[in-house]
């Protein structure tokens, strides 16, 4: 079984892959996508959204990071393919999925599940400007407005000779409603003869039992519940494999979030650096209670200091900290 970090536009950054690959559980990551439209991106816009290239392509922890590229373009989608795997990425992965009004407007993401044809050609393309040796894998959901196309893109994928293909199991037109239609990957599986990775609502380690079983996947990508519960990768995994793993408890997320917000206020300008840290306790209130309440205190705050003052009252000492995590 793999476990794999899903592409989350404006979330998922450098900085967030760094430290989740730290807890472990993860084998793999894919960056948020490069839009592409009509011409070849010069290298700085790469390494923007994918500074790991200069570290061989992986987190500080050694894990692979995809490079995703979204566009409706054959040609300009090959040619900054291969600029990616110049540039030292270890796979290449295409966005058919993203379900953004504004970039299904533009000619990306999921509008192209509409046309199978294109799909096609576009991931053909990508496969045919990338060395042999680099994956090139594709990330779709059930369709756009309705299912109907759903096995045709997957034939086309297939016939693009892409390595692997990962599935958000509901359409454009579901959004992020649950429930996420597992069995429907099950179609998929039993069509392609390489990995098919099972996507959507899998929040706990149970949810990753039942998703595997339903999808008749191994492998599974992981999103808005590794936000909320950072050390699920790694509790999915004890739970597959049969052995213990401790959760993490409040004190453990509160230093997670020191690092995370020390590193935006470095990295950042002053006035986007609050802005993720408190995204990140938006997702985290779900699953920690003790995050709700930090982010009702800090929801308003803009200076990155006073984020990092926010986040230190609400931190428990070794000793206050008794308890693992209450589910909100």
């Amino acid at each position: 079984m793999r476990l794999i970090l899903a592409p989350m536009e404006g979330v998922i950054d450098a900085s967030m892959r760094a430290l989740l690959t730290e807890l472990g559980g993860l084998d793999r990551c894919v960056t948020e996508f490069v839009r592409v439209s009509d011409r070849l991106l010069p290298p700085r816009v790469f390494h923007r959204l994918c500074p790991e290239l200069r570290e061989g392509g992986q987190t500080s922890s050694g894990v692979p990071v995809f490079l995703q590229l979204l566009g409706g373009q054959a040609q300009p989608m090959a040619d900054n393919a291969a600029r990616a795997a110049e540039l030292g990425a270890p796979g290449i992965d295409i966005n058919f999925g993203c379900p953004a009004k504004t970039v299904n407007r533009s000619d990306g993401g999921a509008i192209l599940l509409r046309e199978p044809l294109r799909v096609g050609a576009i991931a053909a393309a990508v496969r045919r400007a990338v060395p042999a040796s680099i994956p090139v894998t594709a990330k779709i959901r059930l369709g756009f407005e309705d299912r109907s196309p759903f096995l045709d893109n997957v034939r086309a994928l297939a016939d693009a000779g892409v390595d692997e293909l990962a599935i958000h199991a509901r359409t454009r037109s579901d959004g992020y409603k649950p429930p996420a239609w597992w069995d429907e990957i099950a179609r998929a599986v039993e069509l392609v003869d390489f990995p098919v990775i099972a996507n959507g609502e899998i929040w706990s380690p149970d949810d990753s039992r039942r998703a595997r079983a339903a999808s008749h996947c191994a492998d599974l990508m992981l999103g808005r519940g590794v936000l909320c519960r950072p050390d699920l990768p790694r509790l999915v995994r004890a739970t597959i494999d049969g052995i213990d793993a401790p959760a993490l408890r409040w004190l453990d997320i509160s230093e997670l979030l020191q690092v995370f917000a020390q590193q935006k206020r470095l990295h950042c300008a002053e006035r986007h650096a609050a802005g993720p840290v408190k995204q990140w306790l938006g997702y985290l209130r779900h699953y920690y209670p003790q995050a709700a309440a930090l982010f009702a205190d800090a929801k308003r705050l803009t200076d990155p200091e006073a984020i990092c003052a926010a986040i230190s009252a609400h931190t428990p000492t070794r000793t206050e900290d008794h308890t693992i995590a209450v589910a909100a």
